[in-house]
C-alpha cells in the first residue's frame, strides 16, 4: 500500500512535472469541486498534436500527481500506455499535498442511506462527472488504474461505478490492513512498517518525509524502546489517527473489516485486472483476496490476475530480470507492460480480440509464465509436508508417540527479519528473498529440510501451516517459512546453497480460536495453530529440497511478543516482556504440517 519508506517505493513528496512528459502532453491543472464542495487538485495531461477521440486514464493518490505513480516516472511506466493514446488523469486524494479536506485512511465505504455521506467512490464518480462536461477530445470511457494505495483508490471505485468507468486495474492494492497486508499479519504488528508510514503521511504535512533514525542499524533503535508506548511517545505517534486507531483496534474489530477491500467488493461490474507480486514486501495478501471475492460472480469472465515474481510495485518502470539475488531468465515487467498494454487497448479503445487468460502467473522455481482457467488452479490437490525428529521433515506423516523441538524466545534478544545491520531505506524490497542462511546459529530458530527431492514439486494456489505448539509464557508468536535450498551443485555459484523463503508469515497466538478475541494461551499446553502463508506458483525442482523454519519474531518489522498476555500490547509495560520456552510438536498425535496445493 504504502509509497514512504522504502527506496522501491519512490519518495513521496511532490517533484517536478517530468520535462520529457511535458514535451508530449499540454498540462492542465484543476481544482475539481466535489459534491461537499471540497476541491481535489488535478492534472491532466492531454496528448500534443491531432489526436481524435481519446479514452481517459485515471490515477488517484496520496502521494503527489507528481510523485512516483504520477507524472514522475510515467515515461517509462506508461510508456506503451503513451504510445498508444491516452488522456492521463492524476488526483490528490483528500487532505493530502494540495488537495482540500481531511484524509482518512483507508477510508470505509460510505452508509448510502445517508445522502450527503461520502467516500473514495464519491470522488471517484465526481471527478469522471467532471472530466467528462470538461474534455470535448474523449471518447467518454474511462479507466482507472493504481498500483499500491492508489491500488486500493482503483478498488473503491468498483463500490459505486460510474456508468463511464469502463476498466479498472487495481495493482499491489492491499485488501485488509489487519489480516495480512500493511500494518497487521494475522495479528501481529508491523512496527516498524506503521510507525515509518504513518509518520511520513500524518506527522505534519503530507509528503513530511522519513521518520528521523538515529541509528544506521534500525534493529538497534527499536530494540532500545522497551515497549511499543515507549516507542510511540518519543515519536510522538499517540498524536497519530491512524495510531490511534491501532491502539484502540489491536483485535480484528468492525472497524478494520470496515475497511477490508475483498468484505467491500464482492463482485466485478466492469473488467478488472488485478496485480500482485509473489514477494511483495507490503500488499501480497491484498490482490490475492481481493480477486478471490470478486470471482463468485464474475460470470462474464471478466475478472483476471496476474502475479509476478515481484516486489511491490516492481513491474511497472523496471525490466524486473531478477529480484536481489534471484535471476528469472526473462524481463518480467516489460511483459507484463505488455499485457497491460493489450488489456486496456481492448476495453477502452476496442483493438484486439480480448483474449485473456482468467489468471497469469509465473513460478520463479521453472522461471516461466503460466496461464490457468482458474486460481487456485482446479486440478491441484493437498500435500502435507510433515516435521520429523533430527531436523528431517517429509511427505511421511511421522509414526513416533510423543516428540517434540523447542527453543527460547527472548524478547531482548529478537530475531531479525533480515540480515543485520537493517537500515531504513535500504534493501527493503528484496527481503523476502533473502538467503535465509543468515538465521543459521541462532537457538531461537528450529529447521527441519527434506532429502534432496526425487522429483519436482509443483505448487500451485493455497499454502499454510499447522503447528502443535506449547509455551511456558501465556502469549507467543509463531512464524512460520517455506524455503527452496538449492543444492551446493547449483551451476550458478552465488545460488549454491542458498535457501530462498518461497512462503512465510507470522501469525499471533493469542488469536488461535477467534481474530475477533484475545485469549490467554494456557502454558505447557500442546494446542493447535493455523498459519496462512498464502498463496505460490512455485517449482521446487528435483535434487533441491524444502525447509521448514519456525520462529517467535521478526525484528523490528514486527513487534515483540511481550509472551505475558495483556489485553492490548500496545500498552504493555516492560515487566511484561519475558524469555518462554516454545515447543513444537513432531508425533503422530500432534503432527505438525505445512499444507501444499500442488499439481500433477
Amino acid at each position: 500500500m504504502v509509497l514512504a519508506i522504502a527506496p522501491a517505493d519512490r519518495p513521496a513528496t511532490a517533484q517536478a512535472p517530468d520535462t520529457a512528459i511535458a514535451r508530449r502532453f499540454d498540462r492542465r491543472e484543476e481544482r475539481i469541486a466535489m459534491r461537499d464542495g471540497t476541491r481535489l487538485f488535478t492534472v491532466i495531461l492531454t496528448p500534443k498534436g491531432p489526436s481524435g477521440s481519446l479514452p481517459i486514464l485515471m490515477s488517484r493518490t496520496p502521494y503527489g500527481t507528481d510523485g512516483w505513480g504520477g507524472t514522475s516516472g510515467m515515461a517509462t511506466g506508461f510508456k506503451e500506455l503513451i504510445e498508444d493514446g491516452y488522456i492521463f488523469v492524476f488526483q490528490d486524494i483528500r487532505g493530502q499535498h494540495q488537495s482540500e479536506g481531511t484524509f482518512v485512511m483507508t477510508q470505509p465505504p460510505r452508509d448510502r442511506r445517508d445522502p450527503k455521506s461520502l467516500d473514495e467512490a464519491t470522488d471517484t464518480w465526481d471527478t469522471i462527472d467532471w472530466l467528462l462536461a470538461h474534455l470535448p477530445s474523449t471518447n467518454r470511457k474511462v479507466g482507472i488504474l493504481g498500483i499500491s494505495y492508489p491500488g486500493f483508490l482503483a478498488n473503491a471505485s468498483l463500490t459505486e461505478p460510474h456508468p463511464a468507468l469502463t476498466a479498472v486495474s487495481p495493482q499491489a492494492t492491499m485488501g485488509d490492513t489487519w489480516m495480512g497486508d500493511d500494518f497487521f499479519h494475522q495479528g501481529a504488528f508491523r512496527q516498524s512498517y506503521g510507525i515509518e508510514w504513518v509518520h511520513g503521511r500524518e506527522a505534519g504535512q503530507a509528503g513530511t518525509g522519513p521518520l528521523q533514525i538515529g541509528r544506521w542499524d534500525t534493529y538497534d533503535w527499536y530494540r532500545s524502546f522497551p515497549t511499543l508506548d515507549s516507542l510511540a511517545r518519543a515519536v510522538g505517534a499517540n498524536r497519530w489517527p491512524t495510531w490511534q486507531l491501532f491502539m484502540a483496534h489491536p483485535e480484528y474489530s468492525a472497524e478494520w473489516k470496515s475497511r477490508a477491500v475483498q468484505r467491500n467488493v464482492r463482485h466485478a461490474p466492469v473488467p478488472t485486472l488485478t496485480v500482485a507480486g509473489w514477494w511483495d514486501q507490503e500488499d501480497g495478501y491484498g490482490p490475492l483476496v481481493t480477486y478471490a471475492a470478486m470471482e463468485p460472480t464474475d460470470s462474464l469472465k471478466r475478472n483476471h490476475l496476474v502475479v509476478g515474481p515481484w516486489f511491490h510495485g516492481q513491474w511497472y518502470d523496471q525490466a524486473a530480470a531478477n529480484l536481489g539475488e534471484i535471476k528469472f531468465g526473462r524481463n518480467t515487467g516489460d511483459d507484463f507492460r505488455a499485457l497491460q498494454r493489450k488489456w486496456f487497448g481492448y476495453w477502452l479503445k476496442g483493438q484486439g480480440d480480448g483474449r485473456f487468460a482468467e489468471a497469469t502467473v509465473f513460478d520463479a522455481g521453472v522461471n516461466q509464465w503460466k496461464s490457468f482457467d482458474t486460481w487456485p488452479p482446479r486440478l491441484a490437490t493437498t500435500k502435507r509436508l510433515y516435521l520429523h525428529r533430527n531436523g528431517r521433515a517429509s511427505f511421511q506423516p511421522p509414526t513416533e508417540a510423543a516428540g517434540f523441538d523447542s527453543y527460547v524466545s527472548d524478547p531482548a534478544n529478537p530475531v531479525p527479519y533480515r540480515p543485520r545491520p537493517i537500515p531504513s531505506y535500504v534493501d527493503w524490497e528484496t527481503w523476502l528473498v533473502r538467503d535465509q542462511r543468515f538465521v543459521h546459529g541462532r537457538p531461537d530458530v528450529l529447521s527441519w529440510e527434506t532429502e534432496p527431492l526425487a522429483e519436482d514439486v509443483v505448487v500451485a494456489g493455497n499454502v499454510a501451516a499447522k503447528l502443535f505448539a506449547s509455551t511456558t509464557g501465556s502469549d507467543a508468536d509463531w512464524v512460520v517459512k517455506l524455503i527452496d535450498v538449492r543444492p551446493d551443485s547449483d551451476p550458478d555459484l552465488a545460488m549454491r546453497g542458498y535457501q530462498l523463503m518461497v512462503a512465510s508469515d507470522i501469525m499471533r497466538g493469542r488469536y488461535r480460536k477467534s481474530f475477533e478475541k484475545a485469549e490467554r494461551i494456557p502454558n505447557n499446553l500442546a494446542l493447535p495453530y493455523t498459519v496462512d502463508l498464502h498463496q505460490q506458483s512455485y517449482t521446487f525442482r528435483k535434487g533441491h529440497r524444502i525447509m521448514v523454519q519456525v520462529q517467535s519474531s521478526w525484528f523490528p518489522l514486527y513487534d515483540r511478543n511481550p509472551q505475558t498476555f495483556v489485553p492490548n500490547i500496545f500498552l504493555a509495560k516492560p515487566a511484561d516482556y519475558r524469555a518462554a520456552t516454545h515447543r513444537i510438536f513432531r508425533s503422530s498425535r500432534l503432527a505438525s504440517h505445512v499444507t501444499l496445493d500442488v499439481l500433477p
